[in-house]
């Protein structure tokens, strides 16, 4: 069974869908993983990266969108398959076989306006865990881009996906955005909330001793689950958003050390879900063991659950308020001035190996 990841963070310009492709391009080539990318942003910009503009704009006419298929289901009350909906071996990326997409709608913030005005949050929700339940069977990696900002439909990506992977600028503002996802999931913790696989620290300026700072905040945190490779601020990056009609190799793509860094948080977020993946087994081993014991004796048995991976949180809210009371700190006088010039290559950042996790509550 594959595993969803909303990729999300409440602050925007954080580089989040130029993320979601360079995972998507990277666990089918190198991987050879399925990955399907469900768009679920209004602004589109993973659907017109992963496939030429004209294919979307028909696909839209097409009435075969993310919005059109929530709209027939949540407020029609029709019934369409969801395969229906995908745009199969999207990329420009050589060789990048196996990855689909669902694309969006620029229309998606009014469909959302629709479901809050006919208060079927709930039916929304239990279509976006439908669609998850039945793409994990035929998909390795699901990937869901999320828009900044906590919506209708964000907010039942953020329940049922299995995880959510936050991407962050070592910035004030994208800490504080991080923050806001939190303590959304704080407020109601009886509601099941996705867990935090880590995060991914992005778009990082390596000459930078403020962006430096940032990362040594997050990163000492060891319920932030650090990924630890920050992807390094590169001008070929942003290129790599722009399709490419006439293909390319992933080489040219993802040049140098932004290449490196991309295929370094692959490979750790290929073994943090494998990690996963034993902790359920042992879960479920558990509980037929409780079962067992249940039967033979007619007590409550005794046998105990392992404890979760230490590379996996669950998504609890971690403590970012002492990296933002130091963001008071900072002045413009604090900061050296940096002139780094894009695509200028430097060493990949490295970060601190992954502290122990704290166990689940739940």
């Amino acid at each position: 069974m594959g595993r969803s990841i909303a990729i999300m963070n409440t602050k925007g310009g954080v580089g989040k869908s130029t993320s979601v492709m360079a995972l998507a391009e990277t666990l089918a080539l190198h991987h050879g993983k399925r990955v399907l990318v469900i768009d679920s942003d209004s602004q589109t910009s993973i659907s017109v990266m992963l496939m030429p503009m004209q294919r979307w704009e028909a696909m839209e006419r097409e009435g075969r969108t993310l919005v059109d298929y929530l709209r027939a289901l949540v407020l029609d009350g029709e019934t369409k398959p969801w395969s229906d909906f995908i745009a199969t071996n999207v990329s420009d990326v050589d060789d990048a076989e196996g990855i689909d997409l669902i694309p969006s709608h620029m229309e998606l913030a009014l469909m959302e306006r629709d479901i809050a005005g006919e208060g079927k949050q709930a039916e929304i929700r239990e279509a976006a865990a439908a669609l998850l339940r039945e793409a994990s069977d035929a998909y390795d990696v699901v990937l869901v881009d999320c828009p900044p900002g906590i919506s209708v439909l964000t907010e039942a990506w953020l329940r049922v996906c299995d995880f959510h992977m936050p991407p962050l600028k070592p910035d004030y503002l994208s800490v504080r955005g991080y923050g806001i996802l939190q303590r959304f999931k704080a407020r109601l913790e009886a509601e099941p909330f996705s867990r935090n696989i880590g995060l991914l620290i992005n778009m990082k300026d390596q000459r930078s001793p403020t962006d430096q700072r940032w990362h040594d905040e997050l990163r000492a945190d060891a319920d932030n689950h650090c990924f630890s490779i920050a992807i390094p601020r590169r001008a070929y990056l942003q290129r790599a958003a722009d399709h490419d009609e006439g293909g390319r190799t992933y080489a040219a793509k993802y040049p140098a050390d932004a290449g490196q860094a991309v295929r370094a948080v692959c490979v750790e977020l290929l073994e943090r879900l494998d990690d996963f993946e034993v902790y359920m087994a042992q879960q479920a081993a558990a509980a037929s063991q409780q079962v067992a014991a249940v039967s033979d004796d007619g007590g409550d048995g005794d046998a105990e659950a392992p404890p979760p991976p230490d590379d996996v949180a669950e998504g609890g809210a971690p403590d970012v308020d002492d990296a933002i009371a130091t963001a008071t700190d900072i002045t413009t006088e604090d900061v050296p001035s940096t002139n780094v010039k894009p695509g200028e290559v430097t060493e990949v950042a490295s970060a601190q190996p992954l502290e122990p996790a704290a166990a689940p509550t739940s």
